[in-house]
């Protein structure tokens, strides 16, 4: 591998696979600015890697190709090691749609440092507090059901509570992909959100990591709205209204796929909430008529329109 300048990433993170759905991802922590520009790489059906400590970021796309070339994660990870001049700086776990996990953490990398690895999972991290860290990150995922994105930031949480980085925290990311490959392999992520600089760093993931789910719901909502499935529409308008109740842009939205499946009283209700917390949005309107978002009926898009004077 070339040498070159190598960005700091001392962090504690985790990759692993649900079995279930075959999604696999990557969640990291560090007292470093933008981590996750750093840290996680993946690609749905493939894989996922994390390179971190003197972080070579090759590492990142050289090993999805690999797994992505039928490659495990153990022998690819073992090439780009035996390449690498530096390997005793490095930090790098990878994780193969089959649930092959590997990690290696090089010999001067500064302590705490470590990992534990199983099928399906690996924890690893540097410059912490202590071995705790890693150990609490893996028996919170353990412990932790729910889908695979909630478990990944529930063995961060336990991983802060036992210390963390050594030096703080600063900002924080997450990649959760697909486990099918797919022809177009970026439209299978998930989840790909960071926290570049933040006094909460974990804690702001967590909830934008919600405000993600409230989009997926809601865009899941619309096109079921638009396949003519209105029942099954409503139950991820809802879900995406329950998860994100304050943001107005999300409830102007599903008031618009409830115009579409002929849920009037229903739009009117968001409709006046929205024009009330943000009134701008009434603005929105006309346009939506013009784009074919909303129907060319005068007496439907004055009554819209008139939720606004109400809620003036």
């Amino acid at each position: 591998m070339s040498q070159h300048a190598d960005p700091l990433a001392h962090t504690f993170s985790i990759v692993a696979r649900d079995p279930h759905t075959g999604e696999m991802g990557v969640a990291v922590q560090s007292h470093a600015f933008s981590v996750g520009y750093i840290v996680p790489w993946g690609e749905s059906g493939v894989g996922v890697v994390a390179t971190q400590a003197m972080s070579l970021m090759d590492y990142g796309p050289r090993g999805v190709a690999s797994m992505r070339d039928g490659i495990s994660a153990p022998d690819a990870l073992a090439r780009l090691i035996a390449e690498d001049d530096g390997r005793d700086v490095r930090q790098v776990a990878m994780l193969d749609a089959s649930g092959r996990a590997a990690a290696h953490t090089g010999s001067r990398t500064l302590p705490a440092a470590g990992h534990l690895t199983q099928p399906n999972l690996s924890v690893q991290g540097n410059i912490l507090a202590s071995p705790r860290v890693w150990e609490a990150m893996h028996q919170a995922f353990l412990r932790t059901g729910g889908p695979l994105v909630d478990r990944l930031v529930a063995a961060l949480v336990a991983a802060q509570a036992a210390g963390g980085d050594a030096r703080g925290v600063q900002s924080a990311a997450i990649l959760v992909v697909e486990g099918r490959r797919l022809e177009k392999p970026w439209t299978g992520r998930i989840f790909e959100l960071r926290v570049e600089n933040h006094p909460l760093p974990i804690d702001e993931l967590a909830r934008v990591i919600e405000l993600r789910k409230a989009a997926l719901a809601l865009a899941r909502g619309q096109q079921l709205t638009n396949e003519g499935h209105f029942e099954e529409a409503e139950i991820h308008l809802d879900r995406a209204l329950a998860i994100a109740p304050d943001e107005m842009q999300t409830r102007f939205w599903v008031a618009v796929a409830h115009v579409a499946a002929g849920r009037t009283e229903r739009a009117m209700t968001l409709f006046r909430d929205v024009f009330a917390a943000e009134p701008h949005w009434a603005g929105l309107v006309p346009r939506m008529v013009r784009a074919g978002r909303l129907p060319e009926e005068p007496a439907l898009i004055a009554r819209i329109l008139s939720r606004s004077q109400a809620s003036g």
